[in-house]
């Protein structure tokens, strides 16, 4: 079982990182193998409706994207961690997880899914309920913990003194190795992922 944890900092070893590491560490301890992905500083093209991932299966912009798309089957579970930038994830962030949910859109059902954000003082509820709509339209199970999964601090070293906040990413890493877990049990017993019916769009075509 593996889960892989997307930082969408420009600071690859900052805040976002150290909450990150603190869920990698508890799911390390309990047997789950963990990857941390750093987005980086490049800039990150949106997604510009062009809808070419429904014909090849990928993103016309091939960069992080895609090398992720391609590796998903790799993964149970997936971690978003942003930084709070004007009360939202960071620009980076939310370009990324807009392509990256769009062009690989069915290949998420299943896997649990949890966000993490990190702030210096406020915003931090909005860029996490911004975060979690990536998955509650993706059949995603969402992992809570103790508390909204929010880090406070200007510095890593700030992170490292925020006692709750530290608590609950660690609170968060053990309850999604307990769920990843049960569902192994649960599929060696003969209990399989829903089968969905086919989405059914309501876009009114005829103005009605």
């Amino acid at each position: 079982m593996k889960v892989l944890l997307i930082n969408g900092s420009p600071h690859k070893e900052g805040c976002t990182f150290t909450a990150l590491s603190e869920v990698a560490d508890t799911l390390n301890k309990n047997g789950i193998e963990t990857e941390i992905y750093h987005i980086g500083v490049k800039p990150i093209a949106g997604c510009i409706a062009c809808m070419k991932c429904k014909e090849s299966g990928k993103c016309i912009f091939d960069d992080g994207v895609n090398e992720l798309g391609a590796r998903l089957d790799e993964f149970d579970g997936i971690i978003l961690g942003s930084p709070v930038y004007y009360a939202g994830p960071s620009g980076q962030m939310c370009a990324f997880c807009d392509r990256l949910f769009f062009s690989n859109f069915g290949k998420f059902a299943g896997k649990l899914a949890a966000a993490i954000v990190s702030c210096r003082r406020g915003g931090a509820t909005a860029s996490f309920d911004r975060l979690n709509k990536y998955f509650t339209m993706n059949n995603m199970p969402v992992v809570s913990s103790q508390y909204w999964n929010m880090v406070h601090g200007f510095t890593p070293d700030d992170v490292k003194k925020d006692k709750e906040g530290l608590q609950t990413m660690r609170t968060l890493g053990q309850n999604m190795a307990w769920l990843l877990k049960c569902i192994e049990i649960g599929k060696k017993n003969g209990i399989n992922r829903p089968e969905y019916e086919p989405i059914t769009f309501t876009s009114f075509p005829d103005g009605k």
